[in-house]
Formats: C-alpha cells, sequence, structure tokens
C-alpha cells in the first residue's frame, strides 16, 4: 500500500449548501436562521443548525424548535448553477476533482508544489476565490488520505481550514467520536457504543475480527482500517455517471395509490428529460422506499434494451410500485426515490424511426420546457399536487 508522505489531497465542502445559496442571493437572509423547505427540511443554515434543526427533519418539528426561522422554498436551478461555478474553480485549482455530489469534491495537488504553492497555501487561495468567484463559504480539510480529509473538514466547518500534518494523523483521529468515521451511521454507532466503543482510538484498539462481529463483514474491516489510518485509495477523476436518480420525501402522511403514482409520474418526467440531455440510454429502473420504521427496500427491473423514452421507464417504473404497494400499505412510506441504472451513451442503441411517435413526443416536450421553463407543459395527473421538486439522492 502506498501513501504519499504529503498532505496532497484537500477535501473541499460548501457549508450548508442550498441555504448558503439563499442567503448569498437574498441578503435578506444573511446572518438569520433560514430553512429551506417546508414539508420536509431540505437543508438549513447554520443559524438554524444552532437550535437543533437538521436535514430530512419534518417541517413542524423544525419551526419548533426554531420559531424565528425563514423557510424558504427550494430553487434548484440556482443550485445547479451554482454547483457549476463551484467545479469550474475546483478544475482549475487541481488536475484531478472527484466530486461527490453538488458542492464537496477531493482534490488531489501532488506535483502541484513549485507553481501553486503548499497544500495549504492552495487550500487558502481555493477558499478565497470560491468566496469571491461564487459567493459561498467552503470549508477544506488537508490530509495524506481522502477519509482523513474529510474528516478534517468536518471537524473545521463551518467555513474553515484545518491540515492534519504527516505523523499527526493518530493524534487527530484517536479522540474523536466513532460517529466522525466517514461513512459511519446513527445504527453503527450505536452498535459501537453498546459495546462500550465511542472514539476512533477505543475502536483501533480492538481487532479486526471483534469489529467483524460487531459491524459486519465490510463495514468491520473498514472501520479497523480507518481507525488505524489506512486508506489507500487515490481520488479518481470524474467519471460519466453510471446513474441517475431522484427521490421526494413525503413524510408520514398517509398516501393514496393515485398520490403516489403522480409523485412517480413527476420523478420519471425529470429523469428522462435529464437522460435524454446527458445523451444516455438507460437499461434498469430502480425503485427506491424508506418505510415508517425506517427500514429500506428496493425494486429493480432490466429492460431487454435500453431506452430514452418516458412512457417506457414510466411503465416499468409503475410495475415496481404496483408490486410494492402491499408493503407499502402495510407498513406505510415516508420517502420515494427513482433510479435510472445501466445507463450507455445514447449512440449505443438502435436509432428510431423518423415514425417513431414517442420519440419525436418527448424531444418536443424538452425542447418547450428547455425554451419556456420545466412547468410550461406538465402531465394532468400533476395539475394540482403538491409539485415541490424532488432531490437527486445522496451520493
Amino acid at each position: 500500500m502506498f501513501v504519499s508522505d504529503e498532505t496532497n489531497i484537500l477535501h473541499a465542502d460548501v457549508d450548508s449548501f442550498f441555504a448558503s445559496v439563499e442567503q448569498r442571493d437574498d441578503p435578506r437572509l444573511r446572518g438569520r436562521p433560514v430553512i429551506v423547505g417546508s414539508g420536509v427540511v431540505l437543508a438549513a443554515s447554520y443559524e438554524a443548525k444552532a437550535f437543533g434543526v437538521r436535514g430530512a427533519m419534518g417541517g413542524r418539528q423544525a419551526r419548533r424548535l426554531c420559531p424565528h426561522a425563514l423557510v424558504v422554498d427550494p430553487r434548484f436551478d440556482a443550485y445547479v448553477a451554482a454547483s457549476k461555478e463551484l467545479f469550474a474553480v475546483f478544475d482549475r485549482t487541481a488536475p484531478r476533482v472527484e466530486g461527490l455530489g453538488f458542492e464537496e469534491a477531493f482534490l488531489d495537488v501532488r506535483g502541484l508544489g513549485p507553481i501553486c504553492g503548499s497544500p495549504r497555501e492552495i487550500a487558502v487561495r481555493l477558499r478565497r476565490e470560491v468566496r469571491e468567484q461564487v459567493g459561498l463559504p467552503i470549508t477544506v480539510g488537508v490530509a495524506r488520505t481522502k477519509v482523513l480529509a474529510k474528516m478534517a473538514s468536518r471537524t473545521a466547518k463551518p467555513d474553515g481550514l484545518l491540515v492534519v500534518a504527516p505523523g499527526g494523523e493518530l493524534a487527530f483521529l484517536h479522540p474523536l467520536p466513532v460517529e466522525r468515521i466517514w461513512g459511519v451511521g446513527a445504527a453503527s454507532a450505536g452498535k459501537l457504543h453498546a459495546r462500550g466503543v465511542r472514539t476512533v482510538g477505543q475502536a483501533a484498539a480492538l481487532t479486526e475480527a471483534t469489529l467483524m462481529s460487531i459491524l459486519g463483514k465490510a463495514a468491520g474491516r473498514y472501520v479497523h482500517a480507518v481507525a488505524n489510518n489506512r486508506d489507500p485509495r487515490p481520488v479518481r477523476a470524474r467519471r460519466r455517471r453510471r446513474t441517475i436518480g431522484s427521490q421526494r420525501a413525503l413524510g408520514r402522511r398517509r398516501r393514496s395509490a393515485q398520490a403516489l403514482d403522480a409523485i412517480v409520474v413527476g420523478l420519471v418526467d425529470r429523469l428522462a428529460r435529464r437522460l435524454r440531455a446527458a445523451r444516455r440510454a438507460c437499461r434498469t429502473v430502480v425503485l427506491r422506499m424508506r418505510f415508517d420504521d425506517y427500514s429500506r427496500a428496493t425494486r429493480s427491473h432490466t429492460l431487454s434494451e435500453a431506452t430514452t423514452q418516458t412512457l417506457t421507464i414510466l411503465a416499468t417504473a409503475r410495475l415496481l410500485l404496483a408490486a410494492s404497494m402491499p408493503a407499502i400499505e402495510r407498513q406505510g412510506i415516508t420517502l420515494v426515490g427513482l433510479t435510472l441504472a445501466n445507463l450507455q451513451d445514447e449512440g449505443a442503441i438502435q436509432l428510431a424511426l423518423p415514425l417513431d411517435r414517442r420519440r419525436t413526443l418527448d424531444a418536443t416536450l424538452d425542447e418547450v420546457r428547455d425554451r419556456f421553463g420545466s412547468a410550461a407543459i406538465t402531465r394532468a395527473v400533476l395539475l394540482g399536487r403538491d409539485r415541490r421538486p424532488s432531490m437527486p439522492p445522496p451520493e
């Protein structure tokens, strides 16, 4: 395993991205608690987080915790535009950038010293340029490995910079709570807490076999490696997406089959448009669900050939939803998501004949929406319903 002697990996992460974009664009929101999303919290500013508001929290609970918060509707076009500006800065900063979502990425600055200065100097300049050119606060962690850089940026938030110097990794890691390990969620942390393991140092003192018995094979190996400062993964330049997905948080109100169908229709409309805009085609449609008891389930179907057609994708998604209705009626559903997988370049599929009306209709609808906005044409089933934008799933 090779690990560089230099702190050449940066993890850059915009603080409370959606809320920060809202505060950037509306001076009245700056310095005040801001909640993005009313039914379910999509994002909260640090002023709102100070009162306990968190993403994915129900809107009513958030407003009870912070009654003076300003609630704004999400503007996904603005977030996408800000993300493009952000990654343009990333790409100018480092030759190798690995994006993790809208607002964060790993940057490998190996070999840039003679031209750009030390990794710390590059991080300082990156933060300044993001602030000046994109108008957003960003936190950067710098370390020899990806997981350490990610954990450093978490520790430095908000609007900070933390460099984990070579040789100081274990001194940084071991006092941290185990839930600070990237990828350790509440369930895994609870299992470790139940065994008296609360810090990364305590996890490092256990054998790999012991951690595997507590967390399972893969998670146990991962936690043991991180706790002992082992992470050989390089920064990988962005590749073409292998999936396109979107999801919708529903809250705990019961939804009829017709209401769920309308939500799926909206998701498919947006995803199929994104698919064609990227000149990709999909073979697999995946339905993802989260239930009232926080359990999750997925159903998928692989088509005989790749497609870009909205109606084909919608018919497949409806079959998956119908097969899932017994579980939904029994357990209740709080989140529904769709993912289009097994993507390939559109040119790799057989071209449709000019008389293919479905393809012509899709192209026409895409053109109208591109020119006049996504709400210019909508399906009748969506009229009068909650048209809140959906969220891309976490990556």
